[in-house]
């Protein structure tokens, strides 16, 4: 008896040893963006340094995929993603040391407008059709504005929309932002294939997907349920620039 008490004691010390750890371990789901507007005639003195700088300090966690902005109202700015990583990595980031903070306000900053905006986003597995990392060269942002106190319908929107997408074939990752401004969903499409997935005629029409997988009908519902409870929405295209990103 004294053998097994020894056993159960020692297995409950090292469950309660171990509660701190998986607190700790947090699931990488979190990115951060950051908008910038290089000044139009610096903008080769600002490529060259935002090349240097997250190819020397922007690694792990922290990395880098760097975008232009190809159309919508933020045309000709540059859209940084970093991460994935979890609020206790954000935590433990900080500023990524004095020397990192040198560099970007002697080498980038100067290079800048005074425009910009950033924020946090987390990606929602549930309401996606692609896997977090599963990234693509091209891709669209449409950006979803729940009217006040109807995200739980914008959700049941983007539900339906994710059977669509995944009758139709189409990879699109979903995130909420966080503590970013109004409350926004962002529905990221990845072209696999390029912009030819965009070409009239590449997909059977939206509409006849849709109900195919709703129910006869739903489309109508649908268009309702959108002006019912999305209070703005708008879209853009942007293309990674690899040699602007972390390696």
């Amino acid at each position: 008896m004294k053998h097994k008490f020894t056993v159960k004691l020692s297995t409950f010390i090292l469950g309660i040893m171990l509660i701190p750890f998986l607190g700790i371990s947090q699931t990488k789901n979190v990115i951060s963006t950051h908008r910038v507007f290089p000044k139009m005639d610096k903008v080769a003195e600002f490529e060259k340094a935002l090349a240097t700088h997250a190819q020397k300090y922007h690694t792990g966690d922290a990395h880098w995929r760097v975008f232009t902005i190809q159309s919508g109202p933020d045309y000709g700015g540059y859209h940084i993603t970093e991460g994935p990583t979890s609020w206790a990595g954000e935590d433990a980031r900080g500023d990524l040391g004095a020397e990192h903070m040198q560099d970007w306000n002697k080498n980038i900053a100067v290079h800048l407008t005074e425009r910009e905006s950033g924020g946090y986003s987390v990606y929602q597995d549930s309401l996606s059709t692609v896997a977090l990392g599963d990234f693509s060269d091209k891709i669209n942002i449409s950006h979803i504005y729940p009217k006040v106190a109807q995200g739980d319908n914008v959700v049941k929107i983007i539900k339906k929309l994710k059977k669509t997408w995944e009758a139709s074939g189409v990879t699109v990752a979903v995130y909420f932002a966080s503590s970013s401004g109004p409350a926004q969903y962002t529905l990221v499409t990845r072209y696999k294939q390029g912009l030819k997935e965009r070409a009239a005629g590449f997909r059977k029409p939206f509409k006849e997907v849709y109900e195919s997988v709703n129910g006869e009908g739903s489309h109508a519902q649908y268009l309702k349920d959108v002006a019912e409870y999305i209070n703005e929405s708008w879209s853009e295209l942007l293309f990674l620039r690899k040699e602007l990103s972390s390696k």
